[in-house]
Order: structure tokens, then C-alpha cells, then sequence
């Protein structure tokens, strides 16, 4: 059984060896193409396939939407129920069909001839290959057709699509990759897309965990030291910020507060928050993400950032417990 296990991702990973050697060579002109008319696409991309492709088409869709490039999963026989409605001019469509005669699919040429919208085919037909046999019905009517073709298939029937649809949810990421590439797709914007699950708690912005407005601790360089101590206790931040007013000048935490009066001891309670503030903080912009926020308190081992725009003004305070419900920790 084990034997079988191995064998069967060693044919699959051969599979995708093959697939990049054509990416790189007899098929690159007709990835680049495929690429070019996506990056062009002004509407959405239509992903299509029928059973185990249609599986596939639905996560290569997906992949799409996440990295930038608008998609959409049609199912090819709701599509001649009324889905076709969905595909416009300006759209891009991307059929995927191992034999490349689908009947299912082969009945939507028409209709998408007619909208003149592009058809990518991802086919296991080799469209590359030197050979008297004509190419598949979906390839010769693409106007690009990508090879998916394998050598054999995984499964020990030679009948279960297994090597073959690895090869085309590899393409398919292939595509989705490069175009992210090409749109500049960045950290932030993946972000963006991906606001939920702990993904998205990962990389949450400092603007979405910070404490804002009347819950930040605050106080002025002459309030006295009993005034910072009931405005630190009240707001339970383990801090509180020094303004000037709105600019940050300093932070008095309670670990300050701790060694003041271990110095001081009562006398601590004549200073003012100036005498006592650590001048020239550790600050942190809204835009950044909380993991490099955890990064920074743990270098400095603090517990807490203040939040300020380009100016020094305090917009917020970000504590470790803020950081906790992200998973990161």
C-alpha cells in the first residue's frame, strides 16, 4: 500500500515536471497569451468545467479572486439554463476539460462566439504535439489553447483523473501567480482580501486593534504624578500618553511609575508627567500590521505602542492583549 502511495506522487510530481518544462518552452508563447488576455480582461474572468475539471475550475477561480485578478465559477449546465447570462463582453472565459469535448462545454462555444468573448482552453489533448490526430473541438475553437497533457494518470485503472487534474489546478495557479506579479499584487492588498479566519486576524492592521478616543490614556506634561496614576488605573491600558496638545512628547508606563517610586518613593507623587515621561517612545503607524507591532514590543519588551500619524499626532495605543485573540501569539 505504501508502494502504491509513492507511486502515485511520483507520477503526479513527473506531471508537473513536464508541465513546467512546456511553460518554459513549446507552450510559453501560449501561457503569455493566456496572460495577456486576463491581465486585459475588463470584466471578470469565467472559469467553467464539468465534474472532476469543474472542481478544479471552482478552486482556480477562487485562487484568482484572492490574488487580485475578479473571477467567477460557471457551471457549464446551468449555463445553458440561463447562467450564460453572467458572461458579457469584457469578460475572459477559461474552460477546463481533460478530453476537451465536454459536451457540456462544446454547447457554450456559440454563445460565447457570439459575445466575441475570449476563450482560454486548459485541455489534456496535447495541442504542442507533432501528430496526424486533430486537436480537440475546445482547443481549435480557444483562442488559446494550454496543454495539461500526462503521460498516464495516477489512479493504477488509468481511469480516475488524478495526475492530470494536479496539472491543470498547477496551471491554473501558475496563471493566477503570474498575473498577481504583473498587477503588482502586494502584502497589503492581500490583506485586504483576506479580512477574516486567522489569516486575516494575522494580518490585521494596528487601526483595527487599536484604542481610540476617549479609551486612550492621556495626560499633559504639568498634570501631577497622583492625576497620571488615577488616569493610567482608569483606563487599564498599563500606560498613558504625554501630550502637547495632540503631538506625543512621551509615555509614562507602569513600569516606570514602578521604578519612580522605588527611587522617589513618596516624593514621586510632586512630579509632573513631564519630569517622569519617557521622552521619545516607540510609536507605530495605523497602517502597519499588527504582526509587526508583536515584533516591536517583543524586541523592546514593552507592552504597549502608541499610534501616531506622520506628524507625531496620537491617534491610538495598541496593547499586547489586543494582539492575543490575532493568533499570532
Amino acid at each position: 500500500m505504501k508502494t502504491i502511495g509513492e507511486n502515485v506522487v511520483r507520477i503526479e510530481a513527473e506531471a508537473l515536471r513536464a508541465l513546467a518544462d512546456r511553460i518554459s518552452g513549446p507552450m510559453a508563447k501560449a501561457f503569455g497569451r493566456a496572460v495577456e488576455l486576463m491581465y486585459g480582461c475588463k470584466g471578470r474572468v469565467v472559469v467553467t468545467g464539468m465534474g472532476k475539471s469543474g472542481i478544479i475550475a471552482r478552486k482556480v477561480a477562487a485562487t484568482l479572486n484572492s490574488t487580485g485578478t475578479p473571477a467567477l465559477f460557471m457551471h457549464p449546465v446551468e449555463a445553458v439554463h440561463g447562467d450564460l447570462g453572467m458572461v458579457v463582453r469584457g469578460d475572459v472565459v477559461l474552460a477546463l476539460s481533460a478530453s476537451g469535448e465536454t459536451e457540456e462545454i462544446l454547447r457554450l462555444l456559440a454563445t460565447l462566439k457570439r459575445l466575441q468573448v475570449p476563450l482560454i482552453a486548459m485541455t489534456c489533448d496535447d495541442t504542442n504535439a507533432d501528430r496526424a490526430t486533430q486537436p480537440s473541438t475546445l482547443s481549435s475553437a480557444a483562442d488559446v489553447a494550454l496543454d495539461c497533457s500526462v503521460a498516464k494518470e495516477a489512479c493504477t485503472l488509468g481511469l480516475a483523473p488524478t495526475a492530470s487534474t494536479t496539472t491543470m489546478l498547477a496551471l491554473g495557479d501558475a496563471l493566477a501567480i503570474t498575473l498577481a506579479e504583473k498587477r503588482g499584487f502586494k502584502e497589503e492588498d492581500f490583506a485586504n482580501l483576506h479580512p477574516g479566519g486567522k489569516l486575516g486576524k494575522r494580518l490585521a492592521r494596528v487601526e483595527s486593534l487599536m484604542h481610540s478616543g476617549d479609551a486612550i490614556p492621556c495626560v499633559t506634561p504639568k498634570t501631577k504624578m497622583p492625576d497620571v496614576i488615577y488616569e493610567m488605573s482608569r483606563k487599564k491600558l498599563g500606560m498613558t500618553a504625554v501630550l502637547e496638545g495632540k503631538k506625543l512628547v512621551g509615555v509614562i508606563s507602569d513600569g516606570d511609575l514602578r521604578r519612580l517610586l522605588e527611587k522617589r518613593g513618596k516624593d514621586a507623587l510632586d512630579l509632573t508627567a513631564g519630569q517622569c515621561m519617557t521622552k521619545n517612545p516607540k510609536t507605530i503607524a495605523s497602517n502597519e500590521f499588527a504582526a509587526t507591532a508583536l515584533a516591536l514590543m517583543e524586541e523592546k519588551k514593552i507592552t504597549s505602542l502608541a499610534v501616531v500619524d506622520g506628524k507625531g499626532k496620537l491617534e491610538g495605543v495598541v496593547h499586547l492583549h489586543d494582539l492575543w485573540g490575532t493568533e499570532m501569539m
